[in-house]
């Protein structure tokens, strides 16, 4: 008899245009040869040309949903992206802190690309205070870095200052992912088995790509699927960034604004093939 698939709960807002969100999530799970289940956090209107209206789900029905879940499943890894509300992120920490689960990776979604605030200032407060510190690793890019820490985060040595704060505060393992610069940079800070703080960069060469809506998300599920698999933090990044650039690589010119990635890009390849991401390792 074949063994399971590990089961990937992603809670998450909804994208109609599929491109973020629970759909985005659900199709990077599959891609992944996992299960995925999923919570949804907030409906929105939105497209490839940006965000237009966010109607959070009532905190209620999302703790009905994820005890209902852990009831009836076993959950591997739980992953976290937009919340929109103070009220739900505490219904996502009740549930956390009554159900363990192996892992948890936080995507501290804040704001769209186009402007949009995703989460609210109470909301912000409680993640820093009592949702950062349950994540397995948290994975915030420039922008949100530099807004949970309160800080500028421009460089990979900001990123490095960042990420030391960011352990401050309470985070075990932190993926600062800097699509954005002139070389895609992600760094990687994590509590080794000797129990200090060890850092990796991760480089790739940036792809001059209309198709990235939804990195984020990409990245942060394919890094909740790899640890789900048994992978450890560093082949989880350095596998998730080569998936995120192989699904840019391969996107189609879809909307009218800046496209999807093609999470499902492997569906039309005969043999599996990944982008190379440099690593080296920095004290």
């Amino acid at each position: 008899m074949a063994s399971l698939p590990p089961v990937v709960l992603t809670i998450a807002g909804f994208d109609p245009s599929s491109g973020a969100g629970i759909t985005a999530d659900i199709k990077t799970i599959a891609a992944h040869s996992c299960y995925g289940v999923a919570c949804i956090s907030a409906l929105t209107v939105q497209s490839t040309s940006g965000v237009r209206r966010v109607e959070p789900v009532a905190a209620a029905l999302v703790a009905e949903t994820l005890a209902e879940l852990a009831a009836d499943m076993e959950i591997g890894v739980v992953k976290i992206g937009m919340l929109g509300t103070a009220k739900i992120v505490k219904a996502v920490v009740d549930f956390l802190e009554r159900q363990p689960v192996p892992h948890v990776v936080l995507d501290p979604v804040l704001k769209s690309s186009s402007g949009t605030e995703l989460l609210d200032a109470a909301g912000e407060k409680l993640m820093r205070d009592r949702l950062l510190g349950l994540a397995t690793v948290t994975t915030p890019n420039l922008d949100e870095a530099a807004r949970l820490v309160g800080g500028l985060v421009r460089n990979p040595e900001e990123m490095k200052t960042a990420a030391a704060k960011l352990h401050g505060m309470g985070a075990k393992n932190v993926v600062i992912t800097g699509g954005h610069l002139d070389k895609a940079i992600d760094l990687l800070s994590f509590t080794n088995s000797r129990g200090s703080i060890e850092q990796e960069v991760f480089k790739a060469e940036r792809q001059r790509s209309k198709s990235t809506h939804g990195t984020g998300c990409a990245f942060s599920t394919a890094m909740a699927c790899h640890l789900a698999l048994g992978r450890g933090l560093p082949e989880a990044v350095l596998l998730a960034k080569a998936y995120v650039g192989a699904a840019i690589s391969n996107a189609q010119p879809l909307g009218r604004g800046i496209g999807p990635l093609h999470h499902l890009y492997r569906m039309n390849q005969p043999a599996r093939r990944i982008l190379q991401a440099e690593a080296e390792v920095i004290n």
